[in-house]
């Protein structure tokens, strides 16, 4: 019996809520275009992103093969 009460004054409460945004968030103006809407600097940068990001993969690739290198020297198989 109370589920259904809920559920209508939830959707009353809904139904009345209106979004809106206050004039000085309404006149803010962000750079539009291509790559502005990332967090990192893409272009112009002392070391090019695309060495950084493949670099960051190729290295966690890896870690699990050089880790079992060392482990296979210490023990005496290799």
């Amino acid at each position: 019996m109370l589920f259904p009460q809920l559920t209508r004054v939830a959707a009353r409460v809904a139904s009345r809520r209106a979004f809106s945004a206050s004039s000085k968030q309404c006149g803010a103006h962000f750079k539009e275009g291509v790559y502005t809407n990332i967090p990192v600097k893409v272009h112009n940068r002392k070391i090019p992103f695309a060495l950084i990001h493949f670099g960051w993969f190729t290295l966690g690739f890896l870690v699990p093969f050089i880790s079992s290198y060392v482990q296979l020297k210490k023990s005496g198989v290799l």
